[in-house]
């Protein structure tokens, strides 16, 4: 079992950042792929950033080049850096943990969740 646990969320507006840290187990980073997904109301949760167990990174089209995904070591926490931030944006954004290794954003190669922190992008 890995625990999960988010921090970092609110509101801001359009243009501003903002960054969600994530508490991971030491060894969740060489077990697990680790990701950021988000769900807005009415919609299905989507992948936004993953975190391969060789550091590698892959991003959805809808945030590269804004987001930007990362292991802080010295806090032990999975990061997720959000600039330039749009009124899409807004949703609840969940910390994963997979089983599989490669960086993925597909939702059923992660079996573990955080309980989620809320982002809220007004324009």
């Amino acid at each position: 079992h890995v625990q999960l646990v988010e921090s970092g969320g609110g509101s801001v507006q359009a243009g501003g950042s903002l960054r969600l840290s994530c508490a991971v187990p030491p060894y969740g980073y060489t077990r697990y792929c680790l990701g950021w997904f988000r769900q807005s109301p009415g919609k299905e949760r989507e992948g936004v950033a993953s975190l391969s167990v060789d550091g590698i990174t892959t991003y959805a089209d809808s945030v590269k080049g804004r987001f930007t995904i990362s292991q802080d070591n010295a806090k032990n926490a999975l990061t997720l850096q959000m600039d330039s931030l749009k009124p899409e944006d807004t949703a609840m954004y969940y910390c994963a943990a997979g089983g599989s290794p490669a960086a993925t954003l597909r939702l059923s190669k992660f079996g573990y969740w955080g309980q989620g922190t809320q982002v809220t992008v007004s324009s």
